[in-house]
């Protein structure tokens, strides 16, 4: 694979061999971010776990002390007057049959979406939509709530969502390259702690195989996970 001299320049700044610790991590990963934008700064977790059995999917949410430095568009789909409440809270946009409709002709631009539960019977015919694209309400990450002001103000401050793939593996962006060591260190020592609060009972052996650090246009570092407070 041919690779372009930015990338190049970025993969002479890491050691393919090193297990780094995760304050050597971060730096490598902000030095290495030299594209145009602001990268987003990305973790890369590979767990033992089988995710073709339900005892073994790990899936949660959690709070970003730092927020993730991206502007997330939220929808709320709830009746008056919560979705007036919502709105207020900071939602993009809220309401329900008219989404209802947007949403059932192809329109799915946003990144979170919320329900009240009343809507549900609703907004449960457009999970061959949403379901695909990560946006169905689930009350397991806390987007089927009639507390719509709360749900809406944690998604705003940084609150994402985590689920195991096929392959065993948690992909996830904690931050932008543009945040201090310090923001990320402490993004990355709360996100790694929830992965290891919702490891599964029926797991069993080594829980996580490896981490990898990367940004959104730059080489991926090996991480120690014993480097984790």
């Amino acid at each position: 694979m041919k690779r372009s001299k930015r990338y190049t320049s970025s993969r002479k700044l890491v050691d393919d061999k090193k297990m780094y610790d995760v304050a050597e991590a971060v730096k490598a990963i902000k030095q290495g971010a030299t594209a145009k934008f602001d990268e987003s700064f990305e973790v890369s977790m590979w767990l033992g776990v089988d995710p073709r059995k339900a005892d073994q999917v790990v899936r949660g949410t959690v709070s970003l002390p730092h927020g993730t430095g991206k502007s997330v568009r939220v929808l709320v789909f709830a009746r008056p007057p919560l979705d007036k409440e919502a709105l207020d809270a900071g939602a993009d946009y809220a309401g329900l049959d008219e989404y209802v409709e947007k949403v059932q002709s192809g329109w799915t631009d946003v990144d979170v979406v919320i329900a009240t539960p009343d809507t549900m019977g609703q907004v449960g015919k457009l999970g061959r939509i949403l379901g695909p694209r990560g946006l169905m309400p689930n009350p397991k990450s806390g987007t089927v709530t009639p507390d719509v002001v709360k749900a809406v103000g944690e998604v705003k401050a940084g609150k994402i969502e985590y689920r195991v793939d096929k392959g065993g593996n948690i992909h996830a962006a904690i931050g932008k390259v543009s945040f201090s060591e310090t923001q990320l260190q402490e993004n990355l020592q709360v996100f790694v702690a929830s992965i290891l609060r919702a490891k599964p009972s029926a797991a069993k052996g080594k829980y996580i195989k490896s981490i990898h650090f990367s940004s959104t246009m730059g080489p991926s570092v090996a991480v120690s996970e014993s480097s984790f407070s």
